[in-house]
């Protein structure tokens, strides 16, 4: 369930999230660089790796980083030396904050669109890239929100398991909003092993959805 996604065009490459074992997963996908870091929440499976950009600073400097004022000022504490701003370890990672609200904001050449999700009581968000939008550790989504997520080509969502639970999307509730949006295609994320074997599930689900997996690439 520890995701983080690769967000790539023309030149550019930026991550969403980086959970626990971020460096594992940047090795594994070969990225020699990236441009920038959207948090959707503050949980340690969300940002726990953000010691692992070192690397990146290393190449780059200052790794920009986008989040809720909230998440910025969780990742402030919890983090403390990163953000450091006397007598910083030299080899300390170093960031650039950025703070999302819900309006669009620009990274490079593209514009991303936040999206507000719950997480139970939590507000996160997700973020849409054109007609791209990925949504992790959802619960509900308001009529307004749902809105914003019209004419996907591809529409990349959580479904935790069967059975419900209090603060994730089950596998029907999943399915619903997907049918509500209809996107050309769909991919379940951040799935647990109670929502069964990747084969046996995928038989189950519209034509047009799919289970996600470790190294899927998508194209648009």
């Amino acid at each position: 369930m520890r995701v983080s996604i690769l967000v790539e065009w023309d030149r550019f490459t930026y991550v969403v999230d980086c959970g626990p074992d971020f460096r594992c997963q940047m090795l594994r996908a070969d990225v020699r660089k990236i441009d920038g870091i959207l948090f959707t929440h503050e949980h340690a499976d969300h940002v726990a790796g953000l010691d692992d950009i070192r690397p990146y600073c290393f190449q780059m400097g200052e790794v920009p980083i986008y989040a809720q004022q909230r998440v910025l000022d969780n990742l402030t504490e919890r983090f403390a030396y990163i953000f450091e701003t006397e007598n910083r370890y030299p080899g300390a990672p170093s960031v650039k904050k950025n703070r999302v609200g819900k309006e669009v904001f620009q990274l490079q050449n593209l514009e991303v669109q936040p999206i507000k999700v719950m997480h139970g009581n939590l507000p996160i968000l997700g973020y849409r890239f054109n007609a791209f939008a990925y949504l992790t550790d959802v619960k509900t989504i308001s009529k307004e929100e749902k809105e914003k997520l019209r004419n996907l080509d591809v529409l990349v969502i959580s479904a935790l398991r069967i059975e419900p639970h209090k603060t994730h999307l089950t596998l029907d509730d999943a399915l619903e909003i997907i049918k509500e949006l209809n996107p050309k295609k769909a991919y379940l994320t951040h799935i647990s092993h109670k929502l069964g074997f990747h084969a046996e599930v995928e038989k189950k689900l519209p034509k047009n959805v799919f289970l996600a997996y470790d190294e899927l690439e998508i194209e648009i």
